[in-house]
């Protein structure tokens, strides 16, 4: 006799512990078969899935059948890490919160290039509509000059020293609604952000300096609803160009606050409002005078250093009309 019978102890068997492995499976199948069942459908496909799936489906279905699961789930319920999701907002509430603060995403999101979908079919360009404050002169008269024999009619609609930060000179949003009754354009280019960092009055009523993220956000509705008005219902294009970076510090700063918020405006309907960012172009390294072109360095500046002078607008000109090229047939 070994020790543990000569102190009285019963010694198991291998056949016992056979049957003790099998009443545990048992009572797993029972009161947990579901559970191997869902871990299988987790799984990536493959023979391991299978060989799970195999043994899981009769054991959920078994688990389906008794009501043991569901005591042993209410039972344990308290041990559970997972939190119980149940605040209303999943993705199948999506929809129902469209009406609300959560607007839905729409197919306007997406320019077709970027999901490898094919361009819409291009439409005559008739009327362009060329508007902002200082920033969009001389532009407006070179895409004048270069449409004008080609049938085209350009609006050319400057307001100088007025902003979207500034509407106590001028209120974009109203004139924006007013230029697209009167003119009904096919396309608007935006060109604007010269006189930006004034404070911005919240929907309460309170005044928020630039240039915080909050400020940002207030200034990006303004540009959005601009950019709304201007699509008219993806009728239109718009073509909205960022400012390049002025000489002076400050308001080297607001200039990036406002290009940051006006990308962000436009994110909803990618597929009709195209930013043209002029900051690569002009000022790559920072503010600069002069650039490159064709070989030469060429000034492309004003000597207020926020504006572009002739040349400078020329070469912008000739990536607008690259792009509404496009976009349009003229």
């Amino acid at each position: 006799m070994n020790r543990f019978d000569r102190n009285g102890l019963t010694r198991f068997r291998a056949r016992d512990g056979v049957l003790a492995l099998l009443v545990c499976a048992a009572l797993l199948v029972v009161f947990k078969g579901d559970g191997l069942r869902n871990q299988g459908e987790r799984m990536d496909p493959g023979w391991d899935r299978d060989v799970v799936l195999f043994f899981g489906n009769p054991a959920g279905e078994i688990a389906d059948a008794l009501p043991f699961a569901d005591a042993a789930d209410d039972a344990l319920a308290f041990l559970s890490p997972d939190e119980k999701l149940e605040s209303g907002g999943g993705f199948e509430n999506v929809a129902a919160q469209a009406g609300g603060e959560l607007p839905p995403v729409t197919k306007d999101a997406f320019e077709p290039a970027t999901i490898g979908a094919a361009p819409p079919q291009k439409e005559r360009l008739r009327t362009l509509l060329v508007t902002g404050d200082s920033m969009a002169q001389p532009l407006d008269a070179k895409l004048a000059t270069a449409l004008s024999d080609k049938g085209v009619k350009v609006e050319r609609d400057v307001r100088l020293g007025t902003g979207i930060s500034k509407s106590f000179l001028l209120d974009w949003g109203e004139l924006s609604t007013q230029q697209v009754k009167r003119r009904t354009p096919d396309a608007v280019v935006v060109f604007i952000g010269a006189n930006e960092g004034f404070p911005i009055e919240t929907g309460a009523g309170q005044e928020v300096e630039c240039c915080s993220a909050e400020w940002a956000a207030l200034y990006a509705n303004r540009a959005r609803r601009m950019a709304d008005t201007y699509r008219q219902a993806g009728n239109a294009r718009v073509y909205w160009i960022t400012i390049p970076t002025a000489r002076d510090a400050d308001r080297a700063k607001i200039n990036r606050v406002v290009n940051a918020a006006v990308k962000v405006a436009a994110q909803p309907w990618a597929s009709q409002v195209r930013i043209l960012d002029t900051v690569p172009m002009f000022a790559p390294r920072g503010y600069e005078d002069a650039i490159t072109i064709d070989g030469r360095r060429r000034i492309v500046r004003n000597a207020d250093g926020i504006h572009l002078n002739d040349e400078g607008a020329g070469l912008l000109a000739e990536t607008v009309l690259a792009r509404l090229g496009q976009d349009f047939t003229y």
